[in-house]
């Protein structure tokens, strides 16, 4: 599948921010499972290329002179292969057994994980944890904030792709299994859902192993990944720090379409 996409965040501040610093993982790159056609960003100055540890591409755009707004852009086509199911790195996987902030297991989420996998440490028994967490973890837009953890989102059983996607590698690395963040895009006709997504990945028999809780997908057809990291901290496609600027105003317009005769699926963002 050929997948297009328009991204655009527009950032509007009650004040002038004196400067900014926004760290963009906003450009896919290539893997075993998806190619990328072309891709381009769109921003207020050009910005160099880099590496960050995890492997994403990163951009770092810094704004030194006051400014009240912000537009970021990224757009482009990326052939997925539907039928790969896995992905293979030369990279260790161990470093994704480290627990973060975000990600932290309670007694909870190891009983948890503990009950639903058993003694079991592979695909299987990890597709189950992901449809017993989609059933405990309710999907509620708006329930949850950026920086609500993993303990918090299950104990309240409501949240997003992002609180699915913590709770997941809470449980699994409570067994001992290397797990990642992925963050990217979702080709989906169902327009409750933003094209912006997040979802886990677990490595089993010396390969990356995808698991949607969200849309209890364990085949990753129709995602395009931009970055991983250990959570949505180090996987998320925009993150910023500023000096002054009073209250935001974000507003995130994202397009994703196959390259055939289909419907469009737009979807739109705002968040005050």
């Amino acid at each position: 599948m050929r997948l297009s996409v328009s991204h655009e965040t527009t950032y509007h501040y009650e004040d002038q921010v004196r400067a900014s610093i926004q760290y963009l993982r906003l450009t896919p790159h290539d893997s075993e499972r998806q190619q990328v056609l072309s891709w381009q960003l769109t921003l207020p100055r050009p910005v160099r290329a880099q590496v960050d540890p995890f492997g994403n591409i990163l951009h770092v755009l810094t704004m030194d002179e006051p400014h009240e707004a912000i537009i970021i852009g990224a757009r482009g086509q990326v052939e997925i292969d539907e039928k790969r199911e896995a992905e293979h790195e030369s990279q260790s996987p161990l470093p994704f057994l480290r627990f973060t902030r975000l990600t932290e297991p309670d007694e909870a989420i190891r009983t948890f994980a503990a009950r639903q996998c058993r003694k079991r440490k592979d695909r299987s028994a990890l597709i189950d944890l992901m449809h017993a967490l989609n059933q405990h973890i309710t999907y509620t837009p708006g329930s949850t904030e950026v920086d609500t953890c993993a303990v918090q989102a299950f104990a309240g059983r409501t949240g997003v792709c992002q609180d699915h996607t913590h709770a997941f590698l809470a449980c699994a690395r409570s067994l001992g299994i290397p797990a990642r963040y992925a963050s990217g895009y979702l080709y989906s006709e169902d327009s409750e859902h933003l094209a912006s997504h997040a979802w886990a990945e677990a490595w089993i028999d010396d390969a990356w192993y995808s698991f949607d809780v969200t849309n209890e997908l364990a085949i990753p057809e129709r995602h395009l990944k931009l970055a991983v990291g250990l959570d949505y901290l180090d996987a998320c496609p925009v993150r910023g720090m500023r000096r002054g600027g009073g209250s935001e105003q974000m507003h995130a317009k994202v397009l994703v379409s196959p390259m055939v005769d289909a419907p469009k699926i737009m979807m739109q963002a705002q968040h005050q």
